[in-house]
């Protein structure tokens, strides 16, 4: 049952959650989980999304200083072809779960197989009764389609059916004037140039209003039976089927989705083709195909629970939602909310590096690829990004984006968070160790960390007591605007560091492309060696009476947010106090130095990390979902495995059990890979170094084992963790491996079984 998330729940306010949790993607098309027959008078947030695919909307300022951003990318509710509406019998009487009885109702998200199901016997309240099934698809392998198979059986109605199906341009997005977290203006972005049938297809066309980036929906319908009509209102296309229902009847609508910056032009002969080239494939073939793409990914990726069944639940419907919104194209990455609602506007942040490309890295790697490229393409509008921030070269990231340039109207916590850049670097580092693929690295990554090296020596200084970055802000958004961010500085450290190492290694090979590359970017020996020093003597703050590693040059020096007068009802924080009253006290929204803790451990001492560990744990609040996945691997990592279940416990179902009472407006997809990283990176104790792959396996007390699967170097491995042992095999060339601070050689045939860590 834990490849399947059911609901039985009728209730609205569960259906709103539940368009989110039921949300089907393949990382380019993404339809939220609306009941075709829709519900009036109930909240609703409809949503279909293509990655990347949005309009350009103003920033409005009270007052605005140079440099912030004029405008912002919104992500776009495209055209809307979910809505199919039944009418029984003469009288035509309305289907609606909310009216009459339901006898029967059930809703399956398939994870091993890759679609929805809806299930549904219904008695009219004039006593018609029937039963109706509907099954979704968002084809993995073709990424253009979206198809709704129907089946509605007689129970004991017999006689006249009319389906109306529709496709709909007039669409808005959702907005949220009262949360910061969802757009709060902007809601109608589209305008429909083209509404009309051709042959048996419905072809609706709109049109961004400012990027004048089009959209087309290409629809056919498969009757078995009936006559059907068609309506046009210049906005909507309606299709009519009346037919006699006298036995199990099923149709198909099957839609089409392009774009212009996909597709280019003539889109609805585009999607005409797409439409005939897989006129021939049946539902049931396109359901196989689709189980056999899940079923590589979860022989790759799957991670298995014994002993907590909500839990396996749990992990495999946040790797299945990861799986469907990354971004498979130069075009996109992953948003925030993936591509089940409209949270964040569909933007992208430094989610992606940190919490959701481990996950492909080690599962899918050629999906941490396609992210890290997209990267690469807007290193030109990082680069002026630089510019406009006060660089005279570099390339420093956007906060948030689609098509690169800075969406953020709130620099303290927005622009100021600089870190980004040392973040994406470190993905590129990592990819590399995690993949031995020198050519990506040498080809994409010399670039971007050239690039992103510079940014810190003209962000930073020499001083007496070291290289020191100034007026940042590190993860933690409830303190911003400071020096010497202890994030930050460590990050930078390592993004100089492995511009180095890597200019010295093309430098070496003296082969054409490093020369090529060092004319396009006018680079001298002299940077490099700036690169080393600044990167030697980095300033990384340390309190010798705490024994830890301060936040920043301050944030010992405040007072501490006094959490006994702060009602619950008062959480987050950001949402009930002014941001100048939080910054004065000592308080974290997330982690923020114990994250660089895990990601860059070799720094610092056991003792200080531990040390570091307890402060800070005091003051955060988790006000982030980015926050708590952190707290249980590093919980781990000093071997506090009580603490470390607690805060995985709050990651590991935050959507299925909507923690944070704002599901409805999205999945949040970095708690998602977050949860994995708690049991690989936490659990497990595994680590991705020079050194090669590590490990330091531990198993929870509520739990009798856990398996992971994960790809390293072309090798295919298994980790099991149970009471008494842990077995790592491995499938491929032999493996050197550490485990528990001991070096072994893993070879194929011949599992690694070594007693399991206290």
């Amino acid at each position: 049952m834990t490849w399947q998330i059911r609901s039985r729940s009728l209730k609205p306010e569960d259906l709103l959650v539940e368009e989110s949790l039921f949300s089907l993607a393949n990382g380019y098309l993404g339809v939220r989980g609306n009941l075709e027959e829709g519900l009036s008078n109930y909240e609703s947030i409809k949503g279909t999304y293509l990655n990347a695919f949005h309009d350009v909307v103003e920033i409005p300022y009270g007052e605005k200083l140079y440099g912030f951003p004029d405008t912002q990318q919104k992500m776009v509710n495209v055209i809307d072809a979910q809505s199919i509406q039944f009418f029984f019998g003469e009288d035509e009487e309305p289907y609606s779960p909310l009216q009459g009885d339901v006898i029967h109702y059930e809703r399956i998200l398939h994870m091993d197989k890759g679609y929805s199901e809806r299930m549904i016997q219904w008695r009219s309240p004039k006593g018609k009764e029937v039963k109706i099934r509907f099954i979704r698809l968002v084809s993995f392998q073709k990424r253009e389609l979206f198809s709704i198979f129907v089946e509605i059986i007689p129970v004991n109605f017999f006689g006249k059916v009319k389906v109306v199906s529709s496709v709909n341009g007039d669409v808005s997005n959702y907005v949220n004037s009262n949360d910061p977290r969802v757009g709060s203006g902007h809601a109608k972005l589209l305008n429909t140039k083209v509404c009309e049938r051709l042959g048996d297809y419905l072809t609706v066309v709109n049109e961004t209003k400012k990027t004048k980036f089009q959209v087309a929906c290409v629809t056919s319908h498969r009757w078995e039976e009936g006559q059907q009509s068609i309506e046009t209102n210049g906005n909507e296309l309606t299709v009519t089927n009346v037919f006699q229902l006298s036995k199990p009847t099923v149709f198909e609508k099957r839609n089409v989705y392009v774009d212009t910056l996909r597709h280019g032009d003539e889109l609805i002969e585009k999607g005409i083709s797409l439409q005939e080239r897989w006129k021939q494939m049946s539902m049931e073939e396109l359901l196989t195909e689709q189980r056999k793409y899940v079923t590589q990914f979860w022989d790759h990726a799957d991670v298995k629970i014994y002993g907590d069944e909500k839990v396996q639940e749990g992990i495999r419907f946040n790797l299945y939602h990861l799986l469907q919104s990354a971004g498979r194209d130069s075009y996109s990455n992953i948003a925030a909310k993936g591509l089940s609602g409209e949270g964040y506007e569909g933007h992208y942040f430094w989610d992606t590096e940190i919490y959701m490309v481990p996950v492909f890295l080690m599962t899918k790697p050629e999906l941490a690829k396609q992210l890290l490229l997209y990267r690469y393409s807007i290193l030109d509008a990082a680069r002026k990004h630089a510019k406009i921030m006060g660089h005279q070269k570099g390339a420093l990231f956007p906060w948030r984006t689609i098509s690169g340039s800075e969406c953020s109207s709130y620099f303290p916590s927005g622009s100021a968070q600089y870190h980004i850049s040392a973040d994406i670097a470190y993905s590129f580092v990592q990819y590399y160790l995690a993949t031995g693929d020198e050519a990506f690295f040498e080809t994409y990554g010399a670039e971007l960390l050239f690039e992103t090296a510079r940014i810190w020596i003209e962000t930073g200084h020499f001083a007496e007591d070291g290289f020191r970055i100034d007026a940042v802000t590190g993860p933690d958004e409830y303190t911003c605007i400071v020096n010497n961010n202890y994030y930050t500085n460590v990050m930078a450290k390592y993004n100089l560091e492995w511009a180095t190492k890597l200019y010295d290694r093309l430098d070496a090979k003296g082969d054409k492309y490093f020369h090529t590359l060092k004319t396009k970017l006018n680079l001298k020996k002299e940077e490099r060696d700036l690169w080393e020093k600044a990167a030697k003597e980095m300033y990384l703050p340390y309190d010798e009476k705490l024994k830890i590693n301060p936040q920043d040059d301050t944030f010992l020096q405040k007072a501490k947010w006094d959490f006994s007068r702060t009602p619950k009802e008062n959480y987050p924080l950001l949402l009930h106090y002014h941001p100048l009253t939080i910054y004065r006290y000592q308080v974290c929204k997330q982690a923020d130095t114990v994250l660089a803790h895990f990601l860059l451990e070799d720094e610092q001492s056991m003792e200080t990390i531990r040390h570091s560990y307890h402060y800070y744990e005091k003051i955060t609040t988790h006000d982030s979902s980015l926050s708590s996945c952190i707290y249980s691997i590093m919980a781990a990592k000093i071997g506090e495995m009580d603490k470390a279940y607690h805060y995985f416990t709050e990651t590991a179902r935050l959507d299925l059990d909507n923690t944070h009472k704002n599901t409805k407006d999205g999945l949040h997809l970095a708690n998602m890979g977050g949860t994995w990283m708690a049991i690989v990176f936490g659990f497990a104790g595994m680590r991705i170094k020079e050194s090669g792959l590590h490990f330091h396996p531990r198993l929870p007390k509520r739990w009798s084992g856990y398996e992971c699967n994960m790809q390293f170097r072309s090798r295919y491995i298994k980790v099991k963790v149970f009471k008494e042992r842990t077995e790592i095999s491995i499938k491929g060339n032999p493996l050197e491996l550490t485990v528990s601070e001991r070096k072994y050689l893993v070879k194929e045939g011949e599992p690694l079984v070594i007693p399991t860590n206290e």
